[in-house]
C-alpha cells in the first residue's frame, strides 16, 4: 500500500499517539450505504488520502439492504484493508438506523458521520479534529455547495424552520460531516429520523457543540435516495418531536457548585 499524502492530521500531538496502545483505533468514520457500489472504492481512496497514517483510524460501512452489489464490495474492501469494517443489515431499515448501528460498531474514542455519496470530503476531518478541542462535536456547514438551486433553496427554508421550532441556530442541518466523541453521541437515543437532530439532541443534554465550514462536491456516481418530496413531511413531523422533547427537558434549578457533569454554559446536568 502506498504512503498516503502528508495533511494536517500529521500536526496532532505526536506524544498523545504514541502513549496508546498500536491496536487502538482512534477515529472512527461511520458511512451509511445503499446502493452505493459505483462510489466505494473511490470513498475507500479518499479516506486513505485524507488520514494516511496520522493517526489509527477505521472505517465502518453499515449496508442498509443495498440490492446493488454493495453488500460484496464491502467485504472485499474489508478483505483488502483490515481498517475497513462491514455491518449487513439483512434489509432496508433507513438510515437512522443505520447510523445507529455504525456508532455503536465503532471502537475509537472519536466518531465521525459521512454519506457514501463523496459529497462529503473525508480531508475536512483534519481541521474539524483540530478545531473540536474541549468540545463534544463539530458539525459541518457547507459552504459553496454544488446541490441544484432548488435543493439549495429548500435547504435554506428547512433550516430556518428547524431552528426556530427547535430553538437552535445551526446554519447546515443536512450536512452529514460530524465529529463526535462516542460517549457524547452514544448517551443519546436514536428514533426513527432523528440523526438529523443529533447535534440539536446534543445541546438539549447539555453538551458543547461547534461548527466548522466545510466543502460540499457534486454526487459521484449514483443518484440520491433522498429529495424534497419524500423526506419533508415526515421531517417535519420528525421536528415536531424534537420540539416537544425540549419542553419536557428536565432541568433542575443547581443549589450549589461543583456538581459533576455540569455543562459550561447553562448550569444543565449531562446524562
Amino acid at each position: 500500500m502506498r504512503t498516503a499524502p502528508t495533511t494536517r492530521l500529521a500536526h496532532l500531538p505526536l506524544e498523545r499517539r504514541a502513549r496508546q496502545p498500536a491496536t487502538e483505533v482512534q477515529l472512527s468514520l461511520v458511512v451509511p450505504i445503499r446502493d452505493e457500489a459505483p462510489n466505494l472504492a473511490e470513498l475507500h481512496r479518499r479516506c486513505r488520502a485524507a488520514l494516511g497514517e496520522a493517526l489509527r483510524w477505521e472505517l465502518v460501512l453499515v449496508d442498509d439492504g443495498s440490492r446493488d452489489g454493495s453488500d460484496e464490495l464491502i467485504r472485499e474492501l474489508e478483505r483488502l484493508d483490515p481498517r475497513v469494517r462491514g455491518v449487513h443489515f439483512a434489509r432496508h431499515c433507513g438510515q437512522t438506523a443505520a447510523i445507529q448501528a455504525g456508532i455503536h460498531a465503532s471502537r475509537a474514542p472519536l466518531i465521525a458521520t459521512l454519506d457514501g455519496d463523496l459529497q462529503n470530503d473525508p480531508a475536512d476531518l483534519a481541521a474539524m479534529l483540530e478545531a473540536l478541542g474541549d468540545n463534544d462535536a463539530v458539525v459541518g456547514y457547507r459552504v459553496r455547495r454544488m446541490d441544484s438551486l432548488v435543493r439549495r433553496a429548500s435547504s435554506r427554508i428547512a433550516n430556518s424552520l428547524r431552528n426556530r421550532l427547535s430553538g437552535d441556530s445551526l446554519r447546515d442541518t443536512g450536512c452529514s460531516l460530524k465529529l463526535f466523541r462516542a460517549e457524547a453521541v452514544r448517551s443519546i437515543p436514536l428514533f426513527e429520523g432523528m440523526h438529523r437532530f443529533l447535534p440539536t439532541l446534543l445541546r438539549f443534554h447539555g453538551y458543547s457543540v461547534i461548527e466548522h465550514p466545510v466543502s460540499h462536491y457534486p454526487r459521484f456516481a449514483g443518484r440520491s435516495k433522498y429529495g424534497i418530496r419524500n423526506r419533508a413531511l415526515r421531517a417535519f413531523i420528525d421536528l415536531l418531536a424534537v420540539r416537544w422533547m425540549r419542553s419536557r427537558i428536565v432541568r433542575p434549578p443547581l443549589a450549589s457548585e461543583g456538581l459533576p457533569g455540569r455543562d459550561r454554559a447553562n448550569g444543565a446536568l449531562r446524562p
